[in-house]
């Protein structure tokens, strides 16, 4: 990994949302820019001089959290692309303690709350973001899932380095 690349922090699917959801990315996705599998950013760029620090403090948390309660909603709209857009309460507590904790290092994109979704299409024109929304809406059933834990990426231009894989570990309900 480039010393410089910045990390990029995901909440993790369970197999069964993440494959499927990755089939839907690699039919919908602009191909000469799909370098990626279905995801779910929780953070788009921290320093890298943190990754000690990050990766410490990703093993405390996987360590002492259950997986995480989810709702896959249905389809969003991104303007130029399409989301599977999700919702969870507990796993925008668990990063609004990270942004906290890493408060003056975050980028201004980091600094906002995001919206829980997973691309599936991105960078086209908004009449084929409409199209395929409503081609898809129908077909996506609302369920629950749990995340399973928390990954960290180096950004490497385009393809990500995985980094390390948190599960997550703690007792408790899901």
């Amino acid at each position: 990994m480039a010393s410089d690349a910045p990390l990029i922090l995901t909440a993790q699917l369970p197999d069964d949302l993440h494959h499927w959801a990755t089939a839907l990315r690699t039919a919908h996705f602009p191909p000469e820019r799909n370098y990626l599998q279905a995801h779910v950013t929780m953070f788009h760029a921290l320093p890298p001089f943190l990754r000690d620090e990050v990766e410490g403090l990703l093993k405390r948390i996987a360590a002492g959290t259950a997986p995480v309660p989810a709702h896959l909603e249905g389809i969003m709209s991104l303007g130029r692309g399409t989301a599977l857009k999700l919702s969870s309460p507990a796993m925008l507590d668990l990063r609004a303690g990270l942004a906290e904790h890493f408060h003056g290092m975050l980028t201004p994109q980091d600094q906002h709350q995001p919206r829980l979704h997973v691309t599936i299409q991105n960078k086209v024109s908004p009449a084929e973001a409409q199209a395929l929304q409503e081609k898809l809406a129908p077909t996506v059933q609302p369920r629950t899932f749990v995340f399973r834990g928390l990954a960290l990426y180096a950004y490497l231009g385009g393809p990500w380095e995985l980094l390390g894989s948190f599960a997550f570990r703690g007792k408790g309900r899901a």
